[in-house]
């Protein structure tokens, strides 16, 4: 099923049970400038710019200087419901960092959830790439078992977010339980996952890769998972969340009016192959948006991702 808000849906979207990168593009790809058809889109700058304020706790959750996570947490006694946040940029240390997703969690504490927004190792780091990126958001997520007891916050109602490459990578630690253990991505008893929203992330590895090499100037996917489909088919096999439906959680794809990264035509294949294999999976389309707005509070379509997030929470995915 495929959703198309208008700006002014908030309060229609209230009412419905709905039922999701920062910045793969660099600054040297701007996005298109407004035309009598388009607006102007807002670039990796434009995010990066937005305030936010301090996270209520820093916690390192491995040895590493990326391996780290900001919660912050909602007034008032909880239990608090948790949204896992992971950002992108193209999978490579230079581009992005856990500040893109920021003003996101402050939102998110504004409306009663924790959230969790992790750092973890990418490119152009010491153990980046595979299996360490995997292993390092897997790690994190279940490091929410370990500051649960301490800060009230619900674990029988977690979601995971994440924007551009943190996308599939959202989508993959919400289906870890998928994963076979012969997989050196593999990772035993994984925290339980509620939902997952996917915000214009390459969910199809394979299919996705062309395109994203040619955004991002780089073949990233090539490099992260360390060999092409024909090389390493068994590593596409355990990390792509297209080839590990049906991941058995309800999962929304959310792409923008004018995304590039993540054609339409894919997002809807995958959706509906999703769909098929049993699982609860909505598309929805945010206009006006390009890649960068939708993990932008400030954006028109952040009520759709909002109200995406809190149905998930609520099991309330139509």
């Amino acid at each position: 099923m495929i959703f198309t808000f208008s700006s002014s849906s908030r309060v229609a979207l209230a009412s419905l049970s709905l039922s999701a990168f920062t910045g793969c593009a660099t600054t040297a790809t701007p996005l298109p400038e407004a035309t009598a058809t388009q607006p102007r889109l807002m670039a990796p700058q434009d995010l990066q710019a937005l305030p936010s304020k301090p996270a209520d706790l820093r916690v390192s959750y491995g040895s590493d200087s990326s391996q780290y996570g900001d919660l912050r947490i909602p007034p008032g006694p909880g239990p608090h419901p948790v949204a896992i946040l992971i950002h992108g940029g193209c999978f490579k240390a230079e581009y992005a960092t856990s500040r893109d997703m920021a003003p996101m969690a402050d939102a998110l504490k504004e409306k009663g959830i924790a959230s969790w927004n992790i750092e973890y190792r990418r490119l152009g780091q010491p153990g980046g790439g595979w299996p360490g990126t995997y292993l390092d958001v897997a790690r994190a997520a279940d490091y929410l078992r370990t500051l649960a007891p301490q800060h009230n916050l619900d674990l029988g109602h977690v979601v995971v977010v994440g924007h551009s490459a943190g996308g599939p990578l959202a989508m993959w630690t919400a289906s870890r339980a998928r994963v076979p253990a012969s997989s050196a991505i593999y990772v035993a008893n994984p925290l339980p996952i509620r939902g997952v929203v996917d915000l214009a992330g390459p969910f199809d590895l394979a299919a996705n890769s062309a395109r994203y090499h040619e955004l991002c100037h780089d073949s990233v996917i090539t490099a992260l998972l360390g060999g092409t489909t024909a090389e390493v088919p068994n590593r596409y096999a355990e990390a792509s969340p297209a080839k590990l439906l049906p991941l058995g959680i309800a999962q929304v794809i959310v792409i923008g009016q004018y995304e590039e990264l993540d054609p339409r035509p894919l997002a809807e294949a995958y959706v509906q192959a999703a769909t098929r294999a049993g699982d609860k999976a909505r598309l929805l389309v945010v206009p006006g948006a390009g890649h960068f707005e939708l993990a932008s509070p400030l954006a028109t379509g952040w009520p759709q991702v909002e109200a995406a997030i809190h149905a998930l929470l609520d099991g309330k995915l139509r």
